[in-house]
C-alpha cells in the first residue's frame, strides 16, 4: 500500500510536471501567434498628407491655360548658329534649362542679329561656334556689356580672329588647344554637394579650351589636376558681367552646372525649385524573388527570405530612420510571366503585411510596380534583345486586368492607403501602358531622368494630356558611381531634388555588386545619404506622392522679377501655400533680408528662399 501510494504520488507529480510543460508550451505558441498577428495585422497609421495634389482634371486645365497665357517680356537673348551640330546640341541644353528656371528668353540666329537689338535685353547667351557669324556686332556687344549687359558664353567656340577680339571682356590672356576633362572640382560654396570633392567625368572628351586668364577673373570650376584648366569663370566688365562656360559637355546629366553659370550673371538670379528628396524601393513588398543566394549563404548562412526580413530590411529601415526618410515601396504581387487569362490572387501575404505595415507605420508610402515584372508594352514593342525574359502583352485590356488585380490585392491588405505612385518595371513603359494607368488612381509616374536605351525618360512636370505628374528617379543602387554622383549634384543645383531607387534583389545579382557582400553595399548607400544631407540639410524628405505634389507646385508656379535699387521683387502666379527658389548672387553680393519669406544660405553665393506670400522682396547687401 505504501509503495502504491508513493507510486501514485510520483505519477501525479510527473503528470503535473508534464501538464505544466504543456501549458507553458501552449502559452509560448499563443504568444508567438499573437506576436505574428501583431506584426502582420497591426493597424498601421497612414501618414497625413503634407502636400496635397490638385485633381487631375484641374491640372490639365491649368497646364492648358499656362500654354495659352501671354508670354512675359524676355530679358534674355540666346544667340545660336543655324546648321552647326555643336550649336544645335547647346540649344537642346540651354532651352529646357531656361524654361525650367522660368526665365523668359528669345532666340536669334547669329547671322540675323541686327544693330540695336541688344538694348532690349539684360542677358545674352552665346551658343555659337564661329563668331565671324556676328562679327559686325562685336563692338556693339562689348559696349553693351560695359554699359551693364550680362553675357554668358555657353561653350568654347572655334578659335579665330572674331573670338580673339573679345578676349578682353572674356578675361582671356591666351588660349591653346582643346583638352580632355577627366575630373573636376569646384570653388567652395559654388555648387551644392561640390564641397571637398573631385568628380570624375566618365564621358570625357576634348571639350574644353586651354586658357590663361587675367587677374580680374574669379574661377568657380576647374579640372582636377596639378595645372588645372579653368572651366567656369566670371569677370566684371564695366557695369556688366561675363560668365564663360568652358566645360563644353552638354549632356542632360550636367544641366545644373550650366544652370549655375547662367545664374551667376548680374547681381542676382532667383529661380523656382522643387526642394525634395525621395527614396523608392522597387519590388517591395513582394514575394521572395528568385536569385543566386550564394553570397548571402557565404556571409550569413541564411535563406533569401530570412536575410530580407532579419538583415536587409532592418538595415535599410534604420538608415531611413536616421535621416528622416519616408520610403516609397512599390508592390509586385507575383513574379510569374503571365500576360493573359485570369490573374490569380497571391494568397501568401505574410511578408507583404510585415513589410508593408512597418513601411506605413514609419511614415512611408506604398505604390505599384506591377502585378508581375512584365513592363506595360504591347507585342509591337521591340526589346532589342535586351530583356530575354520579358513577354509583351497581347492587348491593353490584359494590362488593365493585371493592374486592377494588383490594385485590389494591395487595397485588401492596406485598405487605408491610397495608391498614387507607379514605377515601371525596368523603367520600360509604352504609351498604351500609360493610357491604362490613366484609368486608375495613379497620380505620379516615376521612371528615370537620364535617357538610356529603352528607358522611359522623363522631365519633372505635369503631363498636359492626362494630368499625371512625372517624377523621374536620378540615382540608383547601393553603389552610385561617379556619373551618378555628378548627376545628383547637378540636379541639386538645378531643381534642388534628389530621387534614388534601390532593389532588394541587388544583393542577389553580381552585375549589381552582390559579390561585394551586403555590408559593402550598405556602406555605399549610407555614403550617398551622408553626402546628400550634409550637402543640403534643408532638403525636404518626401514620399513619392508628396514629391509629385511638390513638382505640381513647381511646374505651375509663375514668377515675374523686378530688380532695382538693390532689391529683387518677386511676383508669383498660381501661388499655392509656398514656393521655393534658389537664389544666386553675383560676386560681392549677399542677401540682407527678405520680406514675405525666409532665405537660408547654402553656400558662399547661394541661398534657399521659402516664399510665404505671393509678393516677396529680397533686399541685397
Amino acid at each position: 500500500m505504501t509503495w502504491q501510494r508513493g507510486q501514485k504520488s510520483q505519477n501525479e507529480e510527473n503528470y503535473i510536471r508534464l501538464g505544466g510543460m504543456y501549458a507553458l508550451g501552449f502559452i509560448f505558441v499563443v504568444l508567438c501567434a499573437v506576436l505574428i498577428a501583431v506584426q502582420m495585422n497591426v493597424r498601421y497609421s497612414v501618414r497625413s498628407e503634407q502636400l496635397p495634389m490638385m485633381p487631375r482634371e484641374k491640372l490639365v486645365k491649368l497646364k492648358s491655360e499656362m500654354e495659352q497665357a501671354p508670354r512675359q517680356k524676355a530679358d534674355t537673348l540666346v544667340l545660336f548658329e543655324d546648321g552647326d551640330e555643336v550649336s544645335a546640341k547647346a540649344m537642346t541644353l540651354i532651352e529646357p534649362v531656361l524654361s525650367q528656371m522660368k526665365q523668359p528668353y528669345d532666340t536669334c540666329e547669329a547671322g540675323e542679329l541686327t544693330a540695336g537689338r541688344l538694348k532690349d535685353y539684360d542677358k545674352l547667351v552665346i551658343a555659337v561656334t564661329r563668331y565671324q557669324k556676328f562679327s559686325p556686332f562685336i563692338e556693339e556687344i562689348r559696349k553693351w556689356v560695359k554699359d551693364g549687359g550680362n553675357l554668358m558664353v555657353l561653350y568654347p567656340p572655334e578659335k579665330n580672329g572674331s573670338f580673339e577680339s573679345l578676349y578682353d571682356i572674356f578675361g582671356i590672356k591666351d588660349s591653346g588647344y582643346n583638352t580632355y576633362v577627366e575630373a573636376v572640382r569646384f570653388a567652395e560654396g559654388f555648387m551644392i554637394g561640390g564641397k571637398d570633392r573631385e568628380f570624375l567625368i566618365e564621358d570625357s572628351y576634348e571639350s574644353s579650351r586651354e586658357v590663361a586668364l587675367d587677374d580680374q577673373c574669379k574661377v568657380y570650376m576647374e579640372t582636377a589636376e596639378e595645372y588645372p584648366v579653368p572651366l567656369i569663370w566670371r569677370k566684371n566688365v564695366g557695369k556688366g558681367s561675363v560668365v564663360f562656360d568652358n566645360f563644353g559637355i552638354m549632356e542632360k546629366a550636367y544641366r545644373g552646372i550650366h544652370c549655375a553659370c547662367f545664374a551667376m550673371l548680374g547681381d542676382i538670379c532667383a529661380y523656382p525649385v522643387i526642394n525634395g528628396a525621395t527614396f523608392y524601393i522597387d519590388d517591395f513588398p513582394s514575394p521572395v524573388p528568385e536569385g543566386d543566394a550564394k553570397y548571402i549563404t557565404r556571409d550569413y548562412n541564411m535563406s533569401i527570405g530570412d536575410f530580407y526580413s532579419q538583415v536587409w530590411w532592418n538595415d535599410v529601415f534604420d538608415m531611413g530612420k536616421r535621416h528622416g526618410i519616408h520610403y516609397t515601396g512599390l508592390v509586385i504581387e507575383n513574379y510569374n510571366n503571365q500576360v493573359m487569362g485570369h490573374f490569380e490572387r497571391n494568397k501568401e501575404t505574410n511578408r507583404f503585411l510585415l513589410f508593408g505595415n512597418m513601411l506605413l507605420e514609419s511614415g512611408g508610402e506604398i505604390g505599384i510596380h506591377g502585378y508581375n515584372h512584365m513592363p506595360l508594352v504591347l507585342e509591337n514593342f521591340d526589346y532589342q534583345d535586351m530583356y530575354d525574359g520579358y513577354i509583351q502583352w497581347p492587348a491593353a485590356t490584359n494590362m488593365k486586368y493585371a493592374i486592377n488585380e494588383v490594385f485590389n490585392f494591395t487595397k485588401e491588405l492596406f485598405p487605408d492607403e491610397e495608391l498614387k505612385v507607379y514605377v515601371p518595371p525596368s523603367n520600360v513603359l509604352s504609351q498604351e501602358g500609360r493610357d491604362v494607368l490613366g484609368s486608375t488612381s495613379i497620380r505620379s509616374i516615376a521612371s528615370v531622368y537620364l535617357p538610356a536605351d529603352l528607358a522611359y525618360a522623363q522631365e519633372f512636370g505635369i503631363s498636359k494630356e492626362d494630368g499625371i505628374i512625372n517624377t523621374p528617379r536620378i540615382v540608383s543602387g547601393y553603389q552610385p558611381d561617379e556619373y551618378m554622383y555628378l548627376a545628383a549634384m547637378s540636379e541639386l543645383n538645378f531643381h534642388l531634388v534628389s530621387t534614388h531607387f534601390q532593389h532588394p534583389d541587388d544583393v542577389l545579382d553580381e552585375d549589381r555588386g552582390a559579390a561585394e557582400g551586403w555590408e559593402n553595399l550598405k556602406s555605399g548607400l549610407e555614403s550617398y545619404m551622408d553626402w546628400l544631407y550634409s550637402s543640403d540639410p534643408e532638403i525636404r524628405n518626401l514620399t513619392g506622392s508628396e514629391l509629385a505634389a511638390a513638382v505640381q507646385r513647381y511646374d505651375l508656379i509663375g514668377v515675374e522679377r523686378e530688380y532695382e535699387d538693390g532689391k529683387l521683387k518677386l511676383h508669383f502666379q498660381q501661388f499655392d501655400r509656398e514656393a521655393w527658389m534658389l537664389v544666386r548672387m553675383g560676386s560681392g553680393k549677399r542677401v540682407d533680408s527678405v520680406e514675405g519669406g525666409e532665405a537660408k544660405p547654402l553656400g558662399n553665393c547661394l541661398y534657399l528662399l521659402r516664399a510665404d506670400q505671393e509678393e516677396v522682396t529680397i533686399n541685397i547687401k
